[in-house]
């Protein structure tokens, strides 16, 4: 007699997923070059329960890496980073395949998580505006502008408002936020093009501070009473002749510095200190997340000025992942109009 046979079937393997990343080659020192970079290939294990596997669709590349690197990386590591990607793989019920999320996972194109860190995004994202605004006006470089107006310098309507590296991602939105809750605005940028751009944001006055003969004429001839707050994303000489120009009691938000941020020799002087004390001004530097438990109401908030026409969204968009640290040092040199960011 012939025994049954019985055919079993293996489950059968997913081939595992092949991640490019940049890793950081040797800290920076000065401005970044191509050598400070490098391209690898890692193997992204198979989920296990509770994880998933993303797939990056747009990475944004900011100032803040910049000093960031020096602080929380080491060489070797992956070049940090946040990006929206979606979720093509999933072992965790709250990240279903096919969603999309805004994680921090660094400069790579895939990435297992666990799901801490992420966030999906709005349940209900408008179909007609772009992902990719969840790192630029409807994220983090929004809720930095939305944060550091309300609640580092209380801006109140009638304030005269003076913000610089304007024309950025940051810049664009403190204009623009600012104009709608009735300030009068001056934004400094670095180039006649940026100019023309704050121009047709909105901004009252705008001026090329690489052009000037002056930059205290310059802010004096845009201002001549003063400033009740200054967003503060430059630092260095500017910051030395714009606090004069302060009105009594003014603030001043210190969210950046990059004209400092590629110095091999720190900068010194002239120093603030009677200037902030005769006018009795405030000034205090600040972090985003100090406010997280208030994201989501301030980015429905911020996309409902969009969806309104209010709030003018732009991007600089570099193709192509094997271009992260071009964009990453083109925007360092001012290269974009509004948030750079790259699709992958």
């Amino acid at each position: 007699m012939i025994p049954e046979m019985r055919v079993h079937s293996c489950p059968k393997q997913r081939a595992m997923v092949q991640s490019k990343t940049w890793v950081l080659a040797r800290h920076f020192e000065g401005f970044p070059e191509d050598s400070n970079f490098e391209l690898k290939l890692e193997q992204q294990p198979e989920p296990k329960d509770g994880e998933v596997l993303l797939e990056a669709l747009f990475l944004s590349v900011d100032p803040y890496m910049r000093p960031f690197s020096r602080l929380r990386m080491k060489e070797g590591g992956v070049m940090i980073g946040t990006q929206v990607a979606k979720v093509i793989q999933s072992n965790n019920s709250a990240f279903p395949i096919g969603c999309h999320v805004v994680g921090r996972c660094g400069w790579r194109t895939h990435t297992v998580s666990d799901g801490t860190g992420l966030t999906r995004l709005l349940s209900d994202w408008p179909q007609e505006v772009p992902m990719s605004l969840a790192l630029g006006a409807i994220g983090m470089p929004g809720l930095t502008a939305l944060y550091g107006l309300e609640e580092v310098l209380g801006l109140q309507a009638g304030d005269t408002l003076l913000v610089n590296a304007a024309a950025g991602a940051v810049g664009s939105t403190v204009g623009q936020i600012a104009k709608i809750k009735g300030c009068r605005v001056v934004g400094s940028t670095g180039s006649d093009a940026k100019v023309a751009f704050l121009k047709e944001l909105g901004f009252d006055e705008a001026f090329n501070y690489k052009t000037v003969s002056s930059l205290e004429e310059a802010l004096k001839s845009a201002s001549p009473d003063g400033y009740h707050c200054f967003f503060e994303n430059v630092g260095g000489p500017f910051s030395s002749v714009a606090i004069p120009q302060m009105k009594e009691f003014g603030r001043i938000a210190l969210c950046g510095g990059i004209s400092t941020y590629n110095d091999t020799t720190p900068q010194t002087g002239p120093y603030p200190h009677l200037t902030m004390i005769f006018k009795q001004l405030k000034m205090e530097g600040f972090l985003v997340g100090r406010w997280e438990h208030k994201n989501q109401e301030a980015l429905r908030r911020l996309m409902a000025w969009k969806r309104e026409g209010k709030l003018q969204c732009y991007e600089h968009v570099t193709e192509g992942f094997e271009n992260m640290p071009a964009a990453f040092m083109g925007m360092l040199q001012g290269e974009n109009i509004g948030k750079a960011i790259v699709k992958v």
